[in-house]
């Protein structure tokens, strides 16, 4: 018998997937089935991501894009929409760390790349994908955030201002469409993960005692084969 595919025939789209998080959850998706189309910066490593996914049996389409340039998204999406006719699943997963200081020394251009990234595409990316999203049989959102967003931290003001932001953004559009159509927004703290992030913020941490992505890409992975309602919102746990 062959194996189950429980996302066969249904289309991902991830952000943030040129290594990590975002990069783990798209192998996720696709060996779960899933066509996952592949957003981030740095073509080489995406193209690393999708080269590690089709010699596993997955299927993939690489989309370079800067997400703060300004039509960068809708020219995603309307590419997008040229070849299929509904989304199923988004994992927002792209974020960007400035450097961490005291509020009255927070670098403005590092604020304002935060602000972009974290913020306005966010923004951006669910008003283009929202038609797709209407016309999937169950769409699912997953927002990846920090529990910075929620609880206010000496020195990681410019970060989690922006993740609170986030979070309010997701939960309103998810309050926004829950009686509009089948789409359900979930928010997912990764809590402490061996990512390059993670790396900068805490340079004197040993990554082997905190948990790899795999692990919170395996719960995402989870989460959307289950189903949740909106506004749902959890922290993985260290494994």
């Amino acid at each position: 018998m062959s194996e189950t595919k429980p996302f066969e025939g249904q289309l991902a789209l991830i952000t943030g997937a040129s290594k990590g998080i975002g990069a783990a959850t798209a192998k996720a998706l696709a060996a779960k089935g899933a066509h996952v189309i592949l957003t981030a910066r740095d073509v080489k490593k995406l193209e690393a991501v999708e080269d590690d996914i089709h010699a596993n049996g997955g299927t993939s389409t690489i989309a370079p894009i800067d997400l703060t340039e300004s039509d960068a998204v809708a020219r995603l999406a309307n590419a997008i929409a040229g070849r299929w006719d509904t989304l199923d699943y988004m994992v927002l997963s792209a974020a960007y760390l400035p450097q961490l200081s005291p509020v009255t020394q927070i670098d403005p251009k590092q604020f304002n790349q935060a602000l972009m990234t974290n913020v306005v595409a966010t923004q951006a990316i669910l008003a283009a994908f929202d038609p797709m999203m209407k016309r999937a049989e169950a769409a699912r959102v997953v927002g990846l955030t920090s529990s910075v967003g929620e609880g206010p931290r000496a020195f990681w003001s410019a970060y989690g201002s922006t993740k609170a932001a986030f979070d309010n953004l997701l939960n309103s559009y998810g309050q926004e469409v829950a009686k509009l159509g089948n789409i359900r927004v979930a928010i997912l703290d990764p809590g402490a993960t061996r990512t390059e992030m993670r790396a900068r913020a805490y340079p004197g941490e040993d990554p082997a005692t905190v948990k790899p992505p795999e692990d919170v890409a395996a719960r995402i992975a989870e989460l959307l084969e289950s189903g949740f309602e909106t506004g749902h919102k959890e922290r993985v746990a260290n494994r």
